[in-house]
Order: C-alpha cells, then sequence, then structure tokens
C-alpha cells in the first residue's frame, strides 16, 4: 500500500525519501518524524512496491525495512542496484546479528540500523548518508561504445564527442540509467520538464529524434528503440 504526504513531489532544495515498512504503526511513527523535519515522504509496505517507487522516482534516500512482504529488503537493494538505482539505502531490521548486517551490505545498502531504534539517530544516520551520496554514486555511465559522465556533463560515442542541449543531456542519462527498459512518454517527460504528461505534447518525440540526430545516425546505430504504444528504450 502506498501512502504519499502532501508535498511529496518535493520542490528545490526539499529532501525527498522512501520509507519502507510493513508495520502500520512504526511506518507512521518513522513517516511523522521524517515530515517533521521538512521531508517529503513516500511509504510502501512490500517489496514489489519498494522496487516500483524507488526505480521510477529520484529519491535523495531510502529507508528500508529488511523484513517486509517477499522480495525482502535484502532483495529489494540488491534488485535497485543491479537498475543502477543509487539512491543512499538505510536497513531497518530487528535482526542484530553480523552476517545479516553483513548480507546487506553485499547486497548494496549503504548503511544498516538494528531495532529498537531513536529516530535521533535515524536522522543522523540519513543526513550522513545524503552527504557522502555525490561522491559514492558512479563517475561515469557506459551503455556499449556510449558513455556520459555526468560530473563534466560530456557524452562521448567510440571516443567522439557528442555535444548536447541541457535537455537532451537530461533524456539520454535517464536512457542510460535504465538501458534496456521501457520508458513512457509520461516518465521522459516528467524526468526532464517537471510536469505531468497531458498525452497531447509531442516534446519527447521531439528530443528522442534530436537525440538519434546526434548519438545514433552519425555512428551508423539505432540503440534508441520505439515500443509501439509504450514509449522508448535505449538497447544495450
Amino acid at each position: 500500500m502506498l501512502s504519499t504526504l502532501d508535498g511529496a513531489e518535493g520542490s528545490e532544495g526539499t529532501v525527498r525519501l522512501l520509507v519502507v515498512e510493513d508495520e502500520p504503526k512504526m511506518a507512521r511513527l518513522i513517516r511523522t518524524a521524517l515530515q517533521n523535519q521538512g521531508h517529503a515522504i513516500d511509504s510502501v509496505d512490500n517489496g514489489p512496491e519498494a522496487v516500483w517507487m524507488a526505480t521510477e522516482c529520484d529519491y535523495d534516500a531510502i529507508v528500508l525495512d529488511v523484513v517486509i512482504p517477499p522480495p525482502d529488503g535484502f532483495e529489494v537493494c540488491r534488485t535497485l542496484r543491479e537498475r543502477g538505482r543509487w539512491a543512499p539505502i538505510l536497513l531497518l531490521t530487528a535482526r542484530d546479528g553480523v552476517q545479516d548486517r553483513v548480507n546487506g551490505l553485499d547486497a548494496g545498502a549503504d548503511d544498516y540500523l538494528p531495532k529498537p531504534f531513536s529516530f535521533d539517530e535515524l536522522s543522523a544516520r540519513l543526513r550522513a548518508l545524503m552527504r557522502r551520496r555525490v561522491s559514492e554514486r558512479p563517475a561515469q555511465l557506459v551503455v556499449g561504445d556510449l558513455t556520459l559522465d555526468p560530473a563534466t556533463r560530456q557524452v562521448t560515442r567510440s571516443g567522439t564527442v557528442v555535444p548536447l542541449s541541457p535537455k537532451g543531456f537530461s533524456l539520454l542519462e535517464l536512457f542510460m540509467r535504465r538501458s534496456g527498459e521501457v520508458l513512457s512518454r509520461a516518465v521522459l517527460l516528467e524526468h526532464a520538464w517537471d510536469f505531468a504528461y497531458d498525452g497531447e505534447s509531442n516534446v519527447v518525440d521531439v528530443y528522442v529524434r534530436y537525440l538519434r540526430d546526434k548519438v545514433d545516425r552519425p555512428f551508423g546505430r539505432e540503440s534508441i528503440e520505439t515500443v509501439w504504444g509504450a514509449g522508448y528504450r535505449l538497447n544495450p
């Protein structure tokens, strides 16, 4: 079950967090504590919704309980990392054994907080994770012979620099972070323009043609595919 608090879409400077906790009282306490600090909170109570939300949305951090309806927190964490989703993950669990901590970190978690815990410690750990986030994210994205460097905002294909507009760069970065996935026009529009897709705008189609003219056709490639009735996909 998804619970989205007012303001969860966030604004510039707003910290957006995903809370994954299946125990209603604990979920409510965590949401309230974090919301009272001014954060925008989305909340789900099972593994499939956690994977979907964390894949579709960009979060500053994720608070993830290990013991949730399957897939469990370890598997959710592992799946997100395999999909190139690098939001910091803080695992919560009643388990305090060393092996469980090792399993969580091996799955790609950034930190581990056993229950019961104080909300002051939870907040402090989240702040520490978000401070480290920029330096710990992958420096470059590579799909085949296509490379994108978020730090320098440079794109190359087969070693040749490909100049892109800011919107083109933003769209290509999303395609590369989620290569192989079909991305709807609504997802692409929300990512690059921050407003809802109205079903009539063709701005996404225009920019996809622009990207093809920049990163595909000059190199004899057809990597950005149209999936009819669904959207577009970067074929890895």
